[in-house]
């Protein structure tokens, strides 16, 4: 039994775990916070960069309004210069000043994207601190406890790495090896019936959904995976099991009645398929139709009903109303 969605989870940076708020058998929602990470340090930088972004806010601002006041002091030396009541000098003054607000507003501007930027990359760190599930599951196993130092996988050989497992229990399925010279037996789509040891007095509906495109040299099977059509929280990952594959897929329940009796039963009379049925101490010859093999046995489609005695291997001799001896 295996879960086709499970995940070791880690964290996305190192740090002491200061909080776990899950415990195995939980059920978890995606995005929800598994445990928590030291964090102070994190806190401590963006804050800093959200006030270097205030900051830069605040430049922005002086440089508009510096920007402003040199563009309207520009445009009157512009009109005095036209009008020949102000030296060329002074004008290249004016024109000077106002290039250089255009600059400061511009590196202003550069500063505030540089300064959201910082804030953007400390919110991402911040939150790498908390440890939240990937899909919607169940906890398996705790892999870490409060105190200790966890890192991402393969960081540190000396720090934990995954802090819980856990494990969709929707997608479980068995896995089953089927040997090369039965595959072709096998379809998608293909009804099978699952029984667990654990619990052998249940039985389990399932359905093939995925024959794996390569085969195993060593062992001459090809794997076939089941899903579940009626799973119950029973079933649990890396419990054993048993399918057994259906002929045929059928609609809704597929258990009907079935009418069957030994294949020596049944002999020809008159061209037609017959049986002698005990009745009290006399026999009746009655008419059958046949169906399948059910086993050793066959499927006897119209004719016997359930319950009815017949003759094993009646004699040419035996007729309709012949009186017969049981023997107890």
């Amino acid at each position: 039994m295996v879960a086709q969605r499970r995940a070791a989870v880690a964290s996305k940076g190192t740090g002491r775990l200061v909080e776990l708020r899950v415990k195995e058998g939980d059920r978890v929602k995606s995005g929800q916070i598994l445990a928590q990470l030291e964090n102070a340090d994190m806190s401590a930088a963006l804050s800093r960069a959200r006030a270097n972004l205030s900051a830069t806010q605040s430049t922005y601002d002086q440089a508009k309004a510096e920007l402003n006041e040199a563009s309207l002091n520009y445009k009157r030396k512009k009109e005095l210069l036209e009008a020949g009541l102000l030296p060329q000098a002074e004008f290249d003054t004016a024109e000077a000043r106002y290039h250089r607000a255009q600059a400061a507003v511009a590196t202003a501007d550069a500063e505030i994207r540089a300064s959201e930027a910082a804030v953007k990359a400390a919110e991402v760190d911040f939150e790498n601190t908390n440890i939240r599930a990937p899909f919607n599951g169940t906890v398996l196993t705790k892999n870490a406890e409060v105190g200790e130092v966890v890192a991402p996988f393969g960081s540190s050989s000396l720090a934990k790495a995954a802090v819980v497992t856990m494990a969709d229990m929707e997608s479980l399925q068995v896995e089953a090896d089927v040997s090369e010279s039965n595959i072709a037996k096998i379809y998608i789509g293909q009804r099978c019936d699952i029984n667990l040891d654990a619990y052998p007095d249940a039985k389990y509906k399932g359905i093939v959904d995925t024959i794996v495109p390569t085969a195993d040299r060593a062992k001459a099977t090809v794997l076939t995976k089941i899903r579940f059509l009626d799973l119950d929280e029973r079933v649990l990952p890396e419990m054993s099991a048993k399918a057994s594959f259906l002929s045929e897929p059928t609609a809704g329940d597929d258990t009907r009645l079935v009418i069957a009796t030994h294949p020596g039963a049944i002999v020809v009379r008159s061209e037609r398929k017959v049986t002698f049925v005990v009745q009290g101490d006399r026999v009746s010859e009655v008419p059958v139709e046949v169906g399948d093999p059910v086993g050793n046995l066959v499927e006897i489609k119209t004719g016997l009903k359930l319950g009815d005695r017949v003759v094993m291997n009646p004699q040419k001799e035996l007729s309709h109303g012949d009186r017969v001896q049981i023997k107890q």
